[in-house]
C-alpha cells in the first residue's frame, strides 16, 4: 500500500501558524511563512487504476490470493454455473483479467473506488472470449497515521465485488484488509508491515457454498531516493473449501503465500507504475503476475 502526500502534517502546521498570527504582533512574518506553506490541492487525485493480471490456477481451486477478488469472482461463477458438467472437479486453468476501478483520493487518508473487471480463461479447450465478469466498489481509509509517532499507521480496505451477469450462480464477495505499517524513518521510506485479509463469498444458489478465505501476513518495504519502492509480504492462506450439490469443488487448505511488489513513485508518493508477482500454494503453486499502470486525470 502506497503512502499519500503528507497533507495532514501540513494542515496542522498551517493551524499552528494561524494561531501564532492571532497571538503575535509579528503579523508580517506570519504572512510570509503562510506563503511558504503548500496549499491543500483544490481537486483530489482522480485516476483509472488500470491493473492487468495473468494467473495460472491449479486444478481443484479458485483464483485466490492477495486482493484479486475480481479473478476469484470469475472462477467462482464459472464453477457454480458449470459444476454439474465437470465430474472430475475444477480443471487447471489460465486467466487474463483486467481491472478498471475509477479511484478518487478524497484526502490523504481516504480513497474511494469503483469500476468493472473483465477476463478471459483457458480451462483446457482454448481461451474464452474476453467479457466483463464483475463490478466492484470499495474504500480505503487510514484509521490512524503514524506521523513520526510510536503507533503504526492502521489502514482498512473493504471491497464489494459482484460477478456478472446477474443470474443463477452469480457470486457476491466482500474483501477486508487490515494492515499495520510501522515506518522506521520520518520520510516513511522504509518500514515493517503486518496484516490480515478476510474474504467472504455468497452464491445465488441453494446448492453451492464457498467458505471464507483468510490470509495472515508480515513483510516490509524500502524506497530508494530514485523513488523506486520494493515491498514484500509473506504469509499463510487458509481456505475453507467449496461445495456444489454436496460434491466438493475445491478442497480446504492452509498453505504459504508470497507477494513481491516493485513500484515507481513520484515525489509526492503517487504510483506511476507497478509490477506484482505472487506465488500461492493451494497446495500446488499458483502463479500470478500483475501490471499496474494508473491513468491520471488529476495528479497532485
Amino acid at each position: 500500500m502506497s503512502h499519500r502526500n503528507p497533507i495532514d502534517r501540513l494542515a496542522w502546521r498551517t493551524i499552528a501558524v494561524g494561531l501564532l498570527c492571532l497571538t503575535s504582533s509579528a503579523g508580517a512574518a506570519c504572512a510570509a511563512d503562510e506563503e511558504d506553506t503548500p496549499a491543500k490541492p483544490a481537486v483530489p487525485n482522480i485516476y483509472l487504476d488500470l491493473r492487468t493480471t495473468y494467473a495460472t490456477i491449479p486444478a481443484g481451486t479458485f483464483g485466490l490470493g492477495f486482493g484479486n477478488s475480481s479473478l476469484s469472482a470469475a472462477f467462482e461463477a464459472l464453477a457454480t454455473q458449470r459444476g454439474v458438467t465437470l465430474p472430475s472437479g475444477l480443471p487447471a486453468a489460465r486467466s487474463i483479467a483486467v481491472d478498471l476501478p475509477l479511484t478518487v483520493d478524497v484526502s490523504d487518508r481516504v480513497s474511494l473506488y469503483g469500476g468493472v473487471s473483465g477476463s478471459s480463461a483457458d480451462i483446457g479447450g482454448g481461451w474464452s472470449s474476453f467479457d466483463i465478469t464483475s463490478w466492484n466498489i470499495g474504500v480505503q481509509a487510514d484509521l490512524h497515521q503514524q506521523n513520526g509517532g510510536k503507533i503504526p499507521t492502521i489502514t482498512l480496505q473493504s471491497t464489494l465485488t459482484q460477478s456478472v451477469p446477474n443470474e443463477q450462480g452469480m457470486t457476491n464477495s466482500i474483501n477486508h484488509v487490515l494492515e499495520f505499517d510501522y515506518a522506521l524513518d520520518e520520510d516513511e521510506t522504509r518500514g515493517w508491515l503486518a496484516g490480515v485479509q478476510y474474504t467472504h463469498t455468497d452464491i445465488a444458489s441453494q446448492l453451492a457454498r464457498i467458505k471464507p478465505n483468510t490470509i495472515l501476513y508480515a513483510g516490509g518495504y524500502y524506497q530508494w531516493p530514485s523513488n523506486w519502492k520494493f515491498t514484500g509480504r509473506l504469509g499463510v492462506q487458509s481456505f475453507g473449501g467449496a461445495q456444489l450439490a454436496r460434491r466438493t469443488l475445491a478442497e480446504p487448505f492452509t498453505q504459504p503465500i508470497l507477494r513481491l511488489d516493485l513500484d515507481r513513485m513520484d515525489d509526492n508518493d503517487n504510483r506511476l507504475f507497478g509490477i506484482t508477482a505472487q506465488i500461492a500454494w493451494m497446495p500446488k503453486p499458483s502463479y500470478q503476475l500483475t501490471l499496474r499502470t494508473p491513468l491520471y486525470a488529476v495528479r497532485n
